[in-house]
């Protein structure tokens, strides 16, 4: 298979992948942890599964993303408003 095909045949895995749900395990700092869990506690629309998404679209599109689905993503968490009790 040449390098082209090949590569097109990644991008189309990618592609179809992107749709679907991915586990991410991670490293945090205490400090981040911290305020996530206090953040979430505190803001019973989130959870941390919200705020990692948001954090990750906030910083993609920040840093040049075009993504539809990641602006979507961004967009959303723009506009929803974040309601403490």
């Amino acid at each position: 298979m040449d390098q082209i095909s090949q590569s097109n045949l990644i991008d189309k895995k990618f592609v179809e992948c992107s749709s679907n749900n991915v586990s991410l395990e991670t490293e945090l700092s205490e400090t981040l942890y911290n305020t996530m869990k206090d953040f979430v506690l505190s803001n019973p629309t989130w959870d941390q599964y919200k705020l990692i998404n948001s954090a990750l679209a906030t910083f993609l599109v920040q840093n040049g993303c075009t993504d539809n689905s990641v602006s979507e993503i961004y967009l959303n968490q723009l506009f929803t408003p974040s309601k403490s009790f």
